[in-house]
């Protein structure tokens, strides 16, 4: 019908079979040839061998297929790379004429790689901007000199608000017609840079720690004798009266002598807090009251009654607690509300807080002060680092070492006319509280025979006339050998020492620890108390690990000596 009515060409393939036995393809044309009628009196058949072209065709749909299927696997390995590759083509001008960002630069900056096609300012925008003039230096400067690699790093702003450091490396290739093509990888290295920096202050921490490390056994010596002389001669006098009272007020001072001095020794490298089952709850609202105590500051407490106790060094704790209360004190001059909140924390591990799985304790210290710019946050923990014309900068630096030696973190976030919020994560405890001990002036007399060792004349005179006070038998030794000698002679006349006092450390001599065990060898069951002013010393935390029976720490009370004396005498050990 089509050819003989319509006059159409009809075409279709057909497919043959050769002598040979090769297939061949076939494309068939028929047309109508008209009379002088109009009418289609022959038909022409008309045959095209096609074999080749089709052949090309499967050829071409192979490749075809064979090409998406590598776009397919090359996308599919390019996400799987944790960096963001591109490749762009631009022109003097800085114009991008052609670019390609590969998936993971949504995961990096937030935006697609669509985001970035085409205009250059683009990426200048997510630039932080104190990053951004000399970003655009440095890359004017790889353009005129024709660098062919070049690397950056610098810090860009997330869709999502946060700061991102992004280290770059690419290679560049100029062409004749003023077009270079640069290809590279975007690398998200802000974790690493978070951990460069927490290594460098706990470095620089380090380093003061050689310092206060190098005076704090002397230093704690003079205050030893000091407060030593105080308290004795508290005894004498009546605390009523005006001598009473400037000798009450000189061991306050004293007290806070040897506080500044635990703060600087919270930096020596190594040192272990002393810890215990502690009531953070209490310690949070007995310190907040009396710090705030006469300020226009008022706390606001969310303590829940089943909060956790934590695993900590209650004189420590106590500094952390005090730095961040009275840092939030100071940011409100005008007066204002600090709220102190806590709660339990199971971290399982999930976010990017450098803390083990397990539970824990978190604190936040928040306030409504003038807060803190960013550029300031990140120095905040640094030694001497401080926003205020007074002060030592120490507070927040002695923080950071104490939540770092409790295996704890501290987090600070702050906006300019907001305030500040500090969160500190420390390890919850599986210990019951133990109850607290009654400190009283009135020393009931103590029955034994003690041996003091120390390496400070005005020390030992000063131990002397105290233990005498309490009813001891007092003998005195300077080092470990003559403490050996002294202990070896009195067991071999029956006549044994009920217990020693050993100095932790004896520059140049035999110190407390090598001391205890060769004390051990003569009598398996001597009972030492171990004495230092290193109070986060390794032996200082875990005494009995080392043979001790109890700890004093350097400067000590009378009070503090009578009840650990009294305790071992009595127990055979501290409790």
């Amino acid at each position: 019908d089509r050819l003989c009515q319509k006059h159409q060409v009809v075409s279709y393939e057909i497919v043959r079979k050769s002598k040979e036995g090769q297939i061949r393809y076939y494309q068939i044309y028929l047309y109508p040839l008209l009379n002088r009628k109009g009418e289609a009196e022959y038909i022409v058949e008309y045959w095209v061998d096609t074999t080749l072209q089709k052949r090309a065709l499967e050829r071409l749909l192979r490749s075809k297929e064979a090409l998406e299927q590598s776009k397919k696997e090359f996308e599919k390995v390019i996400s799987s790379i944790p960096d963001a590759i591109y490749s762009a083509l631009v022109d003097k001008t800085g114009k991008i004429l052609d670019s390609y960002y590969s998936p993971v630069i949504e995961k990096i900056t937030g935006y697609p790689p669509s985001y970035f096609d085409g205009d250059k300012n683009t990426w200048s925008k997510i630039v932080h901007p104190e990053d951004l003039p000399d970003l655009k230096t440095r890359n004017k400067k790889i353009f005129l000199e024709k660098q062919k690699e070049a690397r950056t790093e610098y810090r860009i702003i997330h869709k999502d608000g946060s700061i991102r450091y992004i280290r770059s490396a690419v290679t560049l290739n100029f062409t004749d017609n003023d077009l270079v093509r640069v290809d590279g990888v975007l690398m998200d290295v802000t974790e690493m840079k978070k951990a460069e920096m927490e290594l460098m202050k706990i470095q620089k921490l380090e380093s003061i720690g050689v310092l206060a490390g190098g005076i704090a056994h002397d230093f704690n010596n003079i205050l030893t004798a000091i407060l030593g002389n105080i308290s004795l001669a508290r005894i004498m006098v009546n605390d009523n009266d005006k001598v009473g009272n400037r000798l009450s007020e000189a061991e306050k001072a004293c007290l806070r002598a040897k506080d500044l001095t635990q703060q600087l020794l919270t930096f020596s490298k190594g040192g272990t807090p002393v810890k215990k089952a502690t009531s953070l709850a209490e310690m949070l609202t007995e310190a907040t009251t009396f710090l705030l105590r006469g300020s226009n500051v008022k706390a606001r407490f969310d303590l829940p009654k089943n909060l956790w106790l934590v695993d900590a060094d209650e004189g420590q704790l106590a500094q952390v607690i005090n730095n961040l209360v009275i840092n939030a004190k100071q940011a409100m001059p005008q007066g204002g509300e600090l709220n102190i909140r806590a709660f339990n924390y199971f971290y399982d591990g999930r976010s990017d807080l450098p803390l083990k799985r397990g539970k824990y304790v978190c604190f936040q210290v928040e306030d409504q002060g003038v807060g803190i710019d960013e550029k300031s946050l990140q120095k905040i923990f640094d030694p001497y680092f401080t926003t205020k014309k007074t002060g030592s900068g120490l507070g927040l630096a002695v923080t950071f070492s104490i939540i770092k030696k409790h295996n704890g973190h501290i987090t600070a976030q702050s906006k300019i006319g907001k305030g500040t919020t500090f969160s500190v994560y420390l390890p919850a405890s599986d210990k019951a509280l133990l109850p607290k001990k009654e400190e009283s002036e009135n020393f009931e007399p103590l029955k034994g025979k003690v041996l003091l060792m120390d390496d400070e004349k005005v020390i030992r005179e000063i131990g002397n006339e105290m233990l005498s006070s309490f009813g001891l038998q007092v003998t005195l030794a300077q080092d470990g050998k003559e403490t050996i000698e002294k202990y070896k002679m009195e067991m071999q006349n029956n006549n044994p020492f009920d217990l020693v006092i050993l100095d932790l450390t004896i520059p140049g001599g035999m110190g407390g620890k090598e001391t205890i065990k060769e004390l051990q060898k003569i009598d398996k069951n001597v009972k030492a108390v171990v004495s230092s002013g290193y109070s986060n010393d390794p032996v200082m935390a875990n005494y009995e690990s080392y043979g001790f029976k109890g700890m004093v720490v350097k400067p000590y009370r009378m009070a503090d000596m009578y009840s650990t004396l009294k305790e071992v005498l009595k127990n055979g050990k501290q409790n």
